[in-house]
């Protein structure tokens, strides 16, 4: 008889682990809150305007090809991409625009001519950058952090050997302004730090590797939009026969003896064999499991930064803006302070605008686009948010119009507003934090929980808020792991 594992929640790492145990011969039972799948990866629909609910960056698609190679399954049936030749266009307050381009000589050449730099310096930045992810990857990101069988390991060593080159005993910023002496090029490299909700001025200098995911592997736009992701994963783990539970809030998961029995949903009792939680670990522990001890030390860890998103259906095209685009503030180190020390954001803020308009046709009217604006802010601590978004949306209307030479606030049709508040609320992200706890410490990664627990008996864990971390390759290698960790478990 097949063993059963219930999976609670439908994020993007639930739906992997969902296929990895379907396909290892398991019963999976999914149950989901929402009406629908995805967690932060969703959609909104208005006023003839589609819109990408969370990540709007698309890299290493390898890892979501991997879940139909393993089902089996032609990708192309559910699921394509296009690969970009631009990753991003920054704009500086001093009118400077630089474009990046993937192709990294072509990067080098261009900040050259823009920035105080020599080609071969950018050059060798990203040559680092790929040093350090090759030495880690296999170490940090694709086996539990947990396991004394991951630290006897040939990588280890290896990593050992280099972890000077690593620069875990400095912060991102410090690696970047000794490796670059134009500030504006500094400022580029530092908002790698936000890929993971941190600081660059509190991050250890081994983030610096995260460039090298945009360089070497590229950056990429689903096709229909980042929501694609979800319903290919969505479409193959139904396809596999996963059972998906809509509209079912788990209360509690059932431990007897420090042993795994099930689920409760209101005084529903739903008996299972494993248990995984796609939820984010702080309301696991402090709701589905009120009865067991909590690791506090972990719980209690500094969380990573949130976001003010507005979704503003445009009536006018901007043939400058091209899928991503970054506004740089020149207030910044004090932006990220406010961000971290839980205060308002700044008046002059980072924003991220992401057009997917120009991509996809049917996203917006004819002769408009669909933006996504995007500024770090803090989590949810009861700040009084409904000021912060009236200000905001007044320092980023002014900000865009300066820069752009329009008046952005008259060409706005139709608004959508995500705050910390209602992502907390949506996806039960503790304090509406993007990416589970923060990586401001040089031991952040070994501070994550792991993708199992130590005192309860198959229980497991997967997603944003647990190890490796938040972002979806991460997410997706969250749910390799898990299934792994299962499958070394269960394989006789």
């Amino acid at each position: 008889m097949k063993k059963k594992v219930i999976i609670i929640g439908s994020g993007i790492a639930g739906l992997a682990t969902a296929i990895r145990l379907q396909k290892q011969n398991f019963e999976v039972h999914v149950y989901e809150a929402n009406s629908y799948p995805g967690g932060k990866i969703t959609e909104i629909h208005k006023e003839g305007y589609r819109f990408d609910c969370g990540p709007s960056l698309f890299t290493m698609p390898q890892y979501v090809e991997e879940l139909f190679s393993i089902s089996n399954q032609n990708v192309s049936n559910y699921f394509s991409y296009t690969k970009k030749d631009k990753i991003c266009n920054y704009f500086y307050e001093d009118g400077t625009r630089f474009t990046a381009h993937a192709d990294e000589k072509k990067f080098a050449q261009t900040a050259a001519k823009v920035f105080e730099v020599e080609p071969s310096q950018v050059l060798k930045y990203f040559e680092k950058s790929k040093k350090k992810y090759d030495t880690t990857v296999s170490l940090f990101l694709e086996k539990s952090l947990h396991k004394l069988s991951t630290f006897i390991s040939i990588d280890t060593i290896n990593a050992l050997i280099k972890i000077k080159t690593l620069d875990i005993d400095t912060t991102l910023h410090k690696v970047n302004s000794k490796m670059f002496k134009d500030n504006r090029l500094v400022q580029l490299f530092d908002r790698f730090a936000t890929y993971n909700g941190s600081s660059p001025y509190q991050t250890p200098g081994i983030m610096s590797m995260i460039p090298h995911l945009e360089q070497y592997y590229g950056t990429f736009f689903p096709n229909k939009g980042m929501y694609s992701i979800t319903k290919s994963l969505y479409q193959l783990a139904l396809d596999l026969e996963v059972m998906f539970h809509f509209d079912a809030k788990v209360d509690q998961i059932v431990v007897e003896k420090n042993i795994v029995k099930g689920i409760l949903i209101h005084d529903t009792y739903i008996e299972s064999d494993l248990v995984v939680s796609n939820m984010d670990i702080v309301p696991t522990y402090r709701h589905l499991l009120r009865d067991q001890k909590a690791p506090e030390k972990i719980l209690k860890q500094p969380r990573s930064s949130s976001a003010l998103i507005f979704y503003w259906g445009i009536k006018n095209s901007f043939p400058e803006l091209d899928l991503h685009n970054i506004f740089f503030s020149e207030n910044y180190k004090e932006e990220f302070t406010a961000i971290f020390e839980k205060k308002q954001v700044s008046n002059d803020p980072t924003i991220y605008i992401n057009i997917t308009s120009k991509e996809e046709a049917s996203d917006a009217p004819k002769g408009c686009e669909n933006w996504f604006v995007m500024i770090n802010v803090p989590g949810n601590q009861n700040q009084d948010w409904d000021r912060i978004i009236k200000e905001a949306r007044e320092d980023v209307l002014k900000k865009l119009s300066r820069i752009l030479d329009k008046d952005v606030k008259s060409l706005i049709a139709t608004e959508e507003i995500l705050d910390p508040r209602r992502i907390e609320h949506n996806t039960q992200s503790y304090q509406g934090s993007l990416y589970g706890s923060s990586s401001n410490n040089t031991y952040a990664a070994f501070l994550r929980h792991p993708n199992f627990s130590r005192k309860i008996q198959n229980l497991y864990f997967c997603g944003g808020s647990v190890h490796p971390g938040g972002g979806i390759p991460l997410c997706l290698l969250s749910g390799k792991i898990v299934s792994e960790l299962i499958q070394k478990e269960y394989s006789g």
